[in-house]
């Protein structure tokens, strides 16, 4: 199971794309702790040293589901400015949504073409008489390769199979990224209220977040005993 996450400072100031660069810290840690498998598709740097302004995770794992659901959201940092130290504003809000993943379809041996073709290069009159270089290429999107690193066609073949199969997968990437890029949207849409997690302090301890019903329902119960009283 793979979702996919974008922790995003949005327009928010230079104090917002440094608590991206904690929270993404702190979410591969957790990741790590539950036994997930976490790939950094995309990272762009914010204007001060250590900070980002977007980050999107691939995170994949038995438990991958419940864990983005526990982070998707309002991240609320309470704080002093790591910037502007006589700054009065103490709370600091950045997004955390998910992004759903392309739909990539495996590679079809069918889809593979082999040509052989006889090797350039050094190694003398033998390889250039043999036909034992491998052209793959991938009929879908035309992306070839060429192996001719040994005398054998057949080991030859192997190493061309391997080799176009990565990038394949290079390539997926690429297009994985640009599909994350084009949903940059979401950085119009961070909302500062009902936050998922609370961090403070610049070592970004977390805070409980108390649901606003179970306040109500205390303040019910006091006075109801009042009245009692």
């Amino acid at each position: 199971m793979e979702r996919i996450i974008q922790i995003t400072a949005g327009r928010g100031p230079a104090e917002c794309t440094w608590v991206v660069a904690q929270v993404l810290k702190k979410v591969l840690e957790e990741a790590q702790d539950q036994n997930l498998d976490t790939v950094l598709l995309q990272r762009e740097a914010g204007q001060e040293n250590g900070t980002v302004e977007t980050a999107s995770i691939s995170i994949k794992g038995e438990n991958a589901e419940s864990f983005v659901k526990s982070w998707i959201g309002t991240i609320q940092w309470i704080g002093q400015s790591q910037f502007r130290k006589m700054h009065k504003r103490k709370n600091w809000f950045i997004g955390i949504f998910e992004i759903e993943p392309q739909k990539n379809a495996s590679v079809s041996e069918n889809d593979i073409q082999y040509q052989a073709m006889r090797s350039s290069g050094a190694g003398g009159q033998h390889v250039n008489k043999v036909s034992s270089a491998i052209r793959a290429t991938h009929i879908p999107t035309g992306i070839a390769v060429v192996s001719m690193d040994s005398r054998s066609q057949h080991q030859n073949k192997k190493l061309a199979t391997e080799r176009l199969l990565k990038k394949l997968e290079d390539e997926k990437l690429v297009q994985l990224k640009n599909h994350v890029g084009k949903q940059w949207e979401n950085q119009l849409n961070i909302e500062r209220g009902n936050p998922v997690r609370v961090f403070t302090g610049s070592d970004f301890k977390k805070n409980k977040v108390e649901k606003s019903y179970k306040g109500t329902r205390q303040k019910l119960k006091n006075d109801l005993r009042n009245e009692h009283n």
